[in-house]
């Protein structure tokens, strides 16, 4: 997901295409990752809500596209939110408690394997999309 490979080869339009009755799409899978790097690194480490960063109430929500949502803009919003996960946490030790999650406060390192295997779900259901979308 934090490569560019999976967008080779596809159209907008393709990014955007539904072949799931969810509202998963190639697009929307990124732009959930997004949201969910926004949650565990910046709800989850600053304890501001999810209306103050300016994200979805909800992890289905996080899957609707705008009208402007576009293969570079979601891309870079990507890009920029992990940047920012990447700063939220340099300063933190693996065992630290973050406070901010709805679940309670956890450690760094539950944080870290959690995001990892949702971004590895995540991975997985972006290559059968692109797969079904590129042999069409």
């Amino acid at each position: 997901m934090r490569s560019t490979a999976v967008w080779t080869g596809l159209t907008e339009e393709q990014a955007r295409r539904s072949l799931v009755p969810s509202r998963t799409t190639l697009l929307g899978l990124i732009k959930h990752v997004t949201f969910v790097e926004k949650v565990w690194f910046d709800e989850a480490v600053t304890c501001r809500s999810r209306a103050e960063i300016g994200i979805p109430a909800t992890p289905d929500e996080s899957f609707i596209l705008d009208d402007g949502d576009t293969i570079a803009s979601i891309q870079r919003a990507h890009r920029e939110a992990c940047e920012a996960s990447r700063r939220a946490a340099a300063t933190l030790g693996l065992d630290d408690v973050l406070r901010g999650n709805r679940r309670g406060p956890l450690p760094l390192r539950w944080v870290y394997l959690h995001v990892l295997r949702e971004l590895a779900q995540h991975c997985g259901h972006a290559e059968i999309l692109r797969e079904q979308i590129l042999s069409e």
